[in-house]
């Protein structure tokens, strides 16, 4: 499976901006992720991929789809690739993927909390989870494991 990161636009089939009625109608006619809860007039919808354990929130701003946020899949064998500008930011080290997209032209703003913005693309990038995901001798988390597409940073 594949998921693209369009900045100002959405991640695959979600399109920022979108009714809820839209995401739902585009969730039910993809048929690959499971809601895992959501309310009749929802601020979110949480979502769930069985076979990969990754995890999407779309988020709702006035009944309009204002950011999509990705958890990194937690099965390491998944075949799944997320990719902006066509890098998997969830299987390319995040230091590695950070020059990348520094030496495609994108401003990347860190921040002592953990989260790494490119602002012009309305993106945000993280490696904080608690889960255990693959660490360096340093134990630090490998790759990032969150990614926010947004309308709005």
């Amino acid at each position: 499976m594949e998921l693209e990161l369009l900045p100002h636009v959405g991640v695959a089939r979600f399109r920022l901006g979108m009714s809820v009625e839209e995401a739902r109608g585009a969730l039910d006619e993809w048929g690959l992720f499971r809601v895992v809860a959501s309310d009749a007039d929802p601020g979110q919808i949480t979502l769930t991929h069985d076979a990969s354990r990754l995890g999407i929130v779309l988020g709702f701003t006035k009944g309009a789809l204002s950011g999509v946020e990705l958890f990194r899949f937690r099965n390491e064998d998944a075949d799944v690739r997320v990719l902006l500008d066509g890098l998997d930011v969830f299987r390319t080290p995040s230091e590695g993927l950070f020059e990348q997209l520094a030496e495609q032209g994108h401003t990347i703003e860190e921040n002592d909390l953990g989260f790494d913005a490119l602002p012009e693309l309305k993106v945000i990038l993280a490696n904080q989870s608690s889960y255990e995901y693959p660490m360096d001798e340093e134990g630090d988390p490998i790759y990032y494991d969150y990614v926010l597409v947004a309308d709005q940073i």
